[in-house]
């Protein structure tokens, strides 16, 4: 009868090198979040007029699940005997999610979280891959986190089909 080899568990001291991997994936995917909450409060208190006062209300409600997202991440690493980074560390990398110029340009802060979304699930899809088969756990975090981050991009994708249908008419 042949056994199953059990993979080593990622918390055992022969795991150093793939769970600092995942670390640093979780790293940059903590970062991704925070910057997120960062460029949401801006475009969430920004906008003005009516169709802006939409916008800015997905967006007060993205906050809250973006920084439960990073507390997440924040958690895990620390889990995985890591240390969460400081502010010091922090580099800003969603140059299409900075506030526009113009207060009404609404097609710019949609496009700017689509394309922060889009950001997040490539990476997020890296990290599942990273973890599948060593770090079920982990894998699983990310899977839930990946489903909200579709959902956010599905959502704004139907707001700007319908600036763009406006824009055609």
């Amino acid at each position: 009868m042949a056994t199953k080899r059990q993979a080593p568990d990622i918390l055992d001291e022969g795991s150093r090198e793939k769970r600092d991997e995942i670390v640093e994936l979780l790293k940059q995917a903590y970062w991704m979040e925070m910057e997120t909450v960062m460029s949401y409060v801006a475009n969430s208190v920004n906008p003005d007029g009516v169709r802006g006062r939409e916008i800015s209300e997905a967006l007060e409600q993205d906050i809250q699940e973006e920084l439960g997202h990073a507390q997440l991440f924040a958690r895990r690493i620390k889990d995985l005997y890591g240390v969460v980074p400081g502010s010091m560390e922090f580099r800003a990398q969603q140059q299409s999610l900075q506030p526009p110029d113009v207060q009404t340009d609404l097609v710019h802060v949609i496009r700017g979280v689509i394309d922060a979304e889009n950001g997040a699930i490539a990476h997020y899809n890296n990290i599942i891959e990273a973890t599948d088969g060593v770090d079920h756990a982990t894998q699983d975090i990310v899977i839930d986190i990946l489903r909200d981050e579709q959902s956010h991009k599905r959502m704004f994708e139907g707001f700007l089909r319908e600036f763009e249908a406006e824009h055609r008419s």
